[in-house]
């Protein structure tokens, strides 16, 4: 049961499918769902690579309005913990009428599952969408948020993770930032009951991560806890694509192009620029003369993560619109701007892309690893 965003669903809908091919396993994909479009989520939950055991249930809609939301400019985690809130009321019913299954993978997000599978007897695990150095940070929070009087960003000192790499203050999640907001709150709620788990999947693995794995398995702060099993499942990424017209046009002029010489330029499903930040890209990739692909979106001076909830949705998104007059003729041949979506595994495993322009989600950086392609990062949002 992943949550809001394609960052979540796409690794869970991934893991539903390598269970059903690999292990025989029936499994039901049970979706969080509103009134509010998501044309790439939608594009991705028709494809004909689902296998026949995977059956997609959505859960009722959630209808976002004043009722929900109202405050326009509510943070995305509220939102999410909001909206999952009010459509797990169904849970319950849904499980009952599936014939209570026999476990539950839910996300970090989505943890008032464990009070509905308690009751119903259902073993429940969690989908860690993250990596196990966050993992680590977020069972450790409960301890910091108790020992810990004043803002996070006011320690003198980076925080000591036990038996992991120090973090920086001012490289904290922005929701760890302050304190008094809904946010934070949420983030503690959730991250204070995932002791509750039966288990925790996490889409890593030791080598690539082999200190802080080492440190949630074997720290005495983490066994005291007591941290649920840890199940190394990574890494796991997207392994088909539907392609649309526009991506097939992008594939075709991808194949002409020399080998190792485009760098890819997108920031996940849900990032998008301020106005001053995408003018300043722009006038970088034309005077550098570099060859790329550059997914544009409308830019916001309000979040990082513009796109997070309607990912794909091309409406008003003309990239002409946003870029500096006369951009896309000046570059015309070097490079190809694409609005909105663009096959970014494909594009990551095609032999003439050299270099990846990412906001750090960790699906992005598992697939830049995975194809072996060089990562140039730019963090926007959340644990980035």
């Amino acid at each position: 049961m992943p949550n809001l965003g394609l960052g979540h669903l796409i690794p869970q809908l991934e893991f539903a499918k390598l269970l059903v091919v690999h292990h025989g396993i029936h499994v039901s994909l049970l979706l969080i769902t509103t009134n509010e479009p998501s044309p790439a989520q939608d594009q991705l939950l028709s494809s004909s690579h689902l296998p026949p055991d995977l059956h997609i249930v959505p859960l009722p809609p959630v209808e976002v309005d004043k009722n929900i939301i109202n405050d326009g400019d509510v943070l995305v985690l509220t939102r999410i913990c909001v909206i999952t809130d009010h459509s797990l009321r169904s849970l319950k019913s849904v499980l009952i009428a599936l014939g209570k299954p026999n476990a539950l993978v839910t996300d970090i997000f989505a943890t008032q599952a464990f009070d509905v599978c308690k009751e119903l007897l259902i073993p429940t695990y969690v989908y860690v969408t993250t990596s196990a150095a966050f993992s680590a940070f977020m069972l450790y929070l409960p301890k910091l948020d108790s020992d810990v009087n004043c803002e996070f960003i006011d320690l003198p000192e980076p925080i000591q993770v036990p038996g992991c790499s120090p973090i920086r203050t001012h490289d904290l999640l922005d929701q760890a930032r302050n304190r008094k907001i809904d946010e934070y709150k949420w983030l503690l709620h959730h991250f204070s009951r995932l002791p509750l788990a039966s288990g925790i999947f996490v889409n890593s693995w030791k080598d690539l991560e082999p200190v802080s794995i080492k440190s949630i398995k074997e720290n005495p702060f983490f066994k005291q806890i007591p941290t649920p099993p840890i199940h190394l499942i990574g890494p796991i990424i997207k392994q088909e694509e539907t392609l649309s017209v526009v991506d097939v046009e992008c594939l075709k002029w991808l194949d002409k192009q020399p080998p190792d010489s485009i760098i890819f330029v997108t920031f996940g499903s849900g990032g998008t620029l301020s106005f001053e930040q995408q003018i300043e890209l722009a006038w970088g990739l034309e005077l550098s003369q570099q060859r790329f692909i550059w997914v544009v979106r409308k830019p916001t001076d309000s979040t990082g993560a513009g796109t997070f909830f309607n990912a794909g949705e091309a409406n008003e998104n003309d990239p002409k619109v946003y870029l500096p007059e006369g951009f896309l003729d000046r570059t015309q041949g070097v490079g190809f701007v694409v609005s909105s979506w663009a096959p970014q595994v494909t594009i990551l495993g095609h032999h003439s892309t050299g270099g990846f322009l990412s906001h750090c989600g960790w699906n992005s950086v598992l697939e830049s690893i995975v194809h072996g392609v060089p990562l140039v990062t730019w963090p926007l949002y959340a644990e980035q």
